[in-house]
Order: C-alpha cells, then structure tokens, then sequence
C-alpha cells in the first residue's frame, strides 16, 4: 500500500473512531442545543404528578416496554393507522401515559425545534416520576435519537408477560442485554404498580383449565382475591388490584417481602422463586437497606435505558411522538 493511500485509510479509520465516539450518549447532552430541556421535563413533572401520582408507575412501564423492542427509541409512542404498531399489541394495551409525554414534549418543541427526541422525553419523565414520588434517582444519559419503525407482532413477541415462566423470562432479558439480577431489580418496579384482574385469572380460577387454582399462590391470598377483588367475572378487564397491597404508593423492599411470602401476583412474579440465583437475591436485598435497593436499581435502569439506542444520524427527531416525521 503507498503512504498517501495508507495516510487517507488510517484517516478514515479514525474519523470512523471519533464519529461513533461522538455517537454514544452523554451526560447533558443538550446542554448547548436546549438547555433548558431537562429542566422543563421535571417542572411540569412536579406540577403534575401529585395530582395523578400513578403515572410514575404507568411511565416507568412505558419505558420498559419501548426498550425491550427495538430498543430505547420511542417506537411504543407511533401511531398507526392500521392499528398494527407497538401500543396495539396485547401487552400495551393497558399502558397509560401517551398524552403525558406529547403534553411535555410540545413543551420541549416550543423551546428548541427538532432538537429533543421522544425518547430521551419518555427516559427522563419515568426517573422523574418516580422520584418525585419518593422513589430511587438515577442519572440519565442523553442523545437518544427517535425510531421510525413500530411493529405489532414485535411487542407481542418480546415484551415479558405476566405468564411466563423463568426460562422465558431470563431468554427475553438475555435478549436484550440484561442478566437475572436485572431481572430482580427491575421486577421491583412493581412495588409501585396495578394489575387488572384479567392478568391472574387463570391463576385464581383454571389453572390447567380444569377450574382449579395456581398452587404456587399463596391459597389464603388468592381465596381473599377470589372473594373481595376479582369477584365478578365480567369485569376481569376493568377491576384493577395493587401489586404490593398496603404499600403501593411507596417505592420500597414490599413486593419482595411479597414474592417471598408466595403473594405475588403474576406467575412471572412467582417465577422468581423458582430459579436459585434470582430467589438469593431476592433474599439478599431483604436482608439490605433500602438505599441499598435504590443503588441496585438504579444501576439496572439506567442499563436498561441504553439498550440498542438509536444515535448519531440514525432515526430521527421526531417533531410529534405519535408520528414519524413526513
């Protein structure tokens, strides 16, 4: 190879280097193209979310589901007009939140055009939900970029849902990245969180399909839940119950102490039983403070939160989250 031709390939070699360097997420990374915009997030965070402070958990679920398809890149937000895009899919059905983020992120827009992504909106206003709702405070990165794809069959294919087993689940976090300590740490979220009667019913009332119930559930628990939550068999669908009763409202150890007690509502919740290292570390953050599981957690979400991440010139900024861009 002559030097000028091996000078432009080192050259390029490390323009390639710097750029996918440049490509990663950072720490304040609209500091100069907008740099009020994580401020204006956690304002109208803190202006809202006491009056409806479940969103918290309704947002930190949209966040998990959006990057365990595709990646972080708010594709659970699109639009479709074929009613085949990610919030069509079975398991977002009942995510709640959509007008929460488009209501910040015209805020965002009136600030800096086409500069924030949807993505790093929806990223942000779940930490700041959560803690302005006393839960744990994690540092988020930034330069999420917005996908333009969102498929149906995707999210049925690789959110977890609330049947499966402890293969399933460790295969689905696997996927993405993340270990079963993630998968422990993660599942806590449900310490603040709600499900709808419809989730367990197979649980409660045909396990396996011959009118029976799961022996896995605590039969005390579940005979309370048959009697005086998931009574009326018509309104499986709409009759919501807490997944750590008596402490929803508070991001705390609970849900374990539950999970550990056979309570916990999903079979998914009970499939951490089932595996040695998951059970040993449910016990072991029992065993720890609560600062302790907010350090824990907050290492496994803000992990999470750079999975597959669209940067550099990939995607888009989106200038509506419920559109691609024309």
């Amino acid at each position: 190879m002559k030097m000028g031709s091996h000078f432009r390939f080192l050259s390029l070699c490390l323009l390639a280097l710097v750029a996918s360097t440049q490509a990663q997420l950072q720490f304040g990374f609209y500091a100069k193209s907008c740099p009020k915009a994580e401020q204006i997030i956690l304002k109208f965070v803190h202006e809202h979310i006491h009056n409806a402070p479940s969103l918290a958990a309704a947002l930190i679920r949209m966040h998990f589901h959006d990057c365990f398809v595709r990646g972080c890149d708010g594709s659970v937000l699109l639009n479709s007009t074929t009613n085949q895009a990610e919030k069509n899919a079975p398991p977002n059905l009942t995510v709640r939140g959509f007008d929460f983020i488009d209501r910040i992120k015209s805020l965002v827009e009136a600030e800096c055009p086409g500069v924030v992504s949807c993505a790093d909106i929806l990223t942000l206003a779940a930490r700041d939900t959560i803690v302005a709702t006393g839960g744990p405070f994690w540092k988020v990165p930034t330069g999420r970029r917005d996908g333009v794809v969102s498929i149906l069959e995707e999210a049925r294919d690789n959110i977890p849902a609330p049947f499966d087993n402890i293969t399933t689940l460790q295969t689905l976090f696997s996927n993405q990245g993340l270990d079963l300590k993630d998968l422990v740490l993660l599942s806590g979220a449900h310490t603040i969180g709600v499900a709808h009667c419809s989730s367990l019913s197979n649980r409660l009332f045909n396990f396996t399909g011959k009118g029976d119930q799961d022996p896995s559930l605590d039969s005390e628990y579940a005979e309370n839940l048959k009697t005086f939550k998931c009574n009326d068999i018509n309104r499986l669908n709409t009759t919501k119950i807490e997944m750590d009763p008596g402490s929803r409202k508070t991001f705390d150890l609970d849900y374990y102490r539950q999970v550990i007690k056979r309570r916990g509502l999903f079979e998914s919740d009970a499939a951490l039983l089932n595996n040695a290292v998951t059970k040993s570390q449910i016990i072991e953050l029992l065993q720890g403070s609560i600062e302790n599981f907010f350090a824990e957690f907050a290492s496994s979400i803000e992990k999470m939160g750079r999975i597959k991440v669209k940067t550099g010139t990939e995607g888009e900024i989106r200038k509506h989250c419920a559109f691609v861009n024309s």
